[in-house]
């Protein structure tokens, strides 16, 4: 996930979200122990203390505890009937009253399968566990008034109570209304976060949360442009106005072909119904739970990051598998995978603008929101390379901070040579993902055509046999490439990316990689006549007009060659042979008047020779083959 950080000087003010006060015998192995567990699977940090919740009456409360009280946003106050028996208790929720607005509902009651008019009129089982309290307590006798008031206060709120009711709905309706209370603290975070504010919002605009109908959004972009980042904030923005439940599924690509969908199924289904002992036996099976247990309920699903269609069969088949006022969002390279779902809307994640890029990573390489003064130069050729990506942000912040002015040039340099691995990693799963055509329609795109006009391309590569309509819609759907002004762009690093894929088909020589674009590559492989049949472009369009030297035999190995389109190579002698794949040759300033006999263009489609020498194709007897 690429990462937005929060500014480091800028400290939270409590420790825990929730403080849980309870009467350890009644409700710590059953209630609270199922109440902490789902509050920590739902990122809400509670504190509980169970190491000396079964010492006698009378025993002083330790003072961590009472400190984390007060580092604790909110106190979950939860009577039972022994409450009143435990001077600890006690004296937990005086402490909450003391350094707590109740008027602001910053303590909670929870009354657990009792009535709350017991706690106000101290009657019943839990006034008698007061009473005995009382008679044999031997400390400061104004503590019991003070537990007197403290009990009366908080039983006079608005709390929740469990009769005989289940607790795992019970436990849900708690977890919503905390949720809903963290809120502001989760709008903070996601204010701290470099470039989200606006991002989110815009999110929430597209989600409709006042219609009660069914709606889903997909939240698409390249590789690293922060749309699992944005996702997560959205949720914890919004995750308390569903009542029913919750459920962000991370990494669904990688996990589901590490673990299969069944998996994913088991922690969907989890995370909603708060229940651990689900087994589901096969997908098909899954699919069928989810739609029977969920479509009465109002919840919130996030599916990150899928890149297969069975992937949103098999967890959210439809809009009719959730109840009215539910929301679906789907994190994805592919946006094609969007339009199959029929998804609402779609959210297209940007680049984050200079100021923002600026900040992020100087928050990374200095823990500031500018750099000193003498870096100021090399991090604007920082900026420049990552080209508003957050992930290249991130990544390269981190690794040069704290890093002397020498090494950061040293690594630059290095930089314009080999791209940092996991930037390269995190943005090849993208390339990864395609089929072989489209992997050849994009390195040819990265290497020779970024810039092109669309229809020539497409012409040029059809030509090629490579279905270029539907393959470079396809890597238009997969945020690898854009289409601006009807030509074809793509961003900096995933140029880059394609560039490096290729130089690693061999490390040293060029004529064993399938493209070949730098002039000095061209000129070693022509002149070494190192060139094999793995070439299948050359392509070198540049001013700078230089004499190569061939010998007969510079093209005789390379018989798969398919485009040739030089203008910068003049001739100091000639050769014997030309690829008879070639489809494309494109030679301005050819120095040369013929072609060799033996080249047989049976496959070439375009011919371009300007300001050629060529005074005829061949010179003497074509050969036939």
């Amino acid at each position: 996930m690429a990462s937005f950080p929060r500014p480091e000087n800028e400290q939270c003010q409590y420790k825990y979200d929730v403080f849980l006060s309870f009467r350890g015998e009644d409700t710590r192995k059953n209630f609270v122990d199922h109440l902490h567990d789902h509050l920590w699977r739902r990122g809400i940090v509670a504190f509980r203390d169970d190491h000396h919740r079964h010492l006698q009456r009378g025993k002083c409360i330790k003072p961590e505890i009472l400190r984390a009280i007060e580092q604790s946003r909110y106190v979950l106050v939860i009577f039972s009937e022994n409450y009143a028996s435990s001077t600890w208790c006690l004296e937990e929720v005086a402490k909450a009253v003391e350094c707590k607005d109740i008027n602001e509902g910053l303590v909670i009651p929870i009354f657990y399968k009792f009535d709350p008019s017991d706690v106000r009129k101290l009657r019943g089982n839990f006034g008698r566990g007061f009473a005995k309290t009382e008679e044999t307590y031997t400390g400061d006798r104004g503590n019991i008034k003070r537990w007197k008031d403290a009990l009366n206060k908080v039983a006079g709120l608005a709390g929740r109570e469990l009769k005989d009711g289940y607790e795992t709905k019970f436990i849900q309706q708690i977890i919503g209304e905390v949720e809903n209370k963290l809120g502001p603290r989760l709008s903070c975070v996601v204010g701290d976060l470099v470039g989200m504010p606006s991002r989110v919002a815009n999110v929430v605009e597209y989600l409709c949360l006042d219609e009660s109908d069914v709606r889903s959004i997909g939240i698409w972009g390249m590789g690293g442009i922060g749309k699992t980042t944005v996702a997560r904030a959205v949720f914890d923005k919004i995750r308390g106005r569903f009542d029913d439940g919750c459920c962000f599924l991370a990494n669904v690509r990688e996990i589901s072909k590490k673990n299969g969908l069944i998996y994913l199924q088991n922690q969907f289904l989890n995370d909603i119904l708060l229940e651990d002992n689900l087994t589901i036996r096969d997908d098909h099976r899954g699919a069928n739970m989810i739609r029977e247990q969920l479509r009465h309920k109002k919840v919130l699903v996030i599916l990150d990051d899928v890149d297969e269609k069975e992937q949103l069969e098999k967890l959210a088949g439809g809009l009719k598998w959730l109840g009215h006022g539910s929301r679906i969002i789907i994190t994805t390279r592919d946006e094609h995978l969007l339009f199959q779902y029929g998804v609402n809307s779609i959210y297209r994640v940007e680049g984050l603008s200079l100021d923002e890029a600026l900040k992020l990573f100087c928050l990374k390489a200095f823990r500031s929101d500018h750099p000193p003064a003498e870096f100021e130069e090399l991090v604007k050729q920082v900026i420049g390379y990552a080209g508003g990506l957050p992930l290249a942000l991130d990544v390269l912040g981190s690794f040069l901070a704290y890093r002397s002015l020498k090494q950061w040039q040293s690594a630059l340099a290095r930089l314009k040579e080999c791209p940092e691995g996991k930037i390269f990693d995190r943005l090849k799963l993208s390339y990864d993902g395609l089929q072989q055509k489209e992997k050849e329609i994009f390195l040819d795109i990265a290497c020779f055509f970024k810039g092109k006009e669309k229809p020539y391309v497409t012409e040029v590569l059809d030509n090629c046999g490579l279905y270029a309509d539907i393959g470079i819609e396809v890597l238009v759907n997969r945020a690898l490439i854009q289409i601006m002004g009807n030509k074809l762009w793509m961003h900096d690093l995933l140029q880059e990316m394609a560039w490096e894929i290729v130089r690693r088909e061999s490390s040293e020589e060029p004529g064993e990689r399938s493209r070949v674009w730098l002039f000095e590559d061209v000129c070693h492989i022509l002149s070494k006549n190192s060139g094999t049949r793995k070439v299948k472009v050359i392509a070198l369009r540049s001013g700078d007009y230089r004499t190569v030297c061939l010998n007969g035999e510079s093209f005789t190995n390379m018989t798969n060659l398919r485009i040739l389109d030089v203008c910068a190579i003049h001739l100091s002698s000639g050769f014997k042979h030309l690829s008879n794949e070639l489809r494309l040759l494109r030679w301005d300033n050819y120095s040369l008047k013929s072609f060799p006999p033996s080249f047989l263009p049976k496959n070439l489609v375009e011919l371009h020779m300007r300001d050629s020498l060529l005074c005829s194709l061949w010179k003497g007897k074509r050969c036939r083959s």
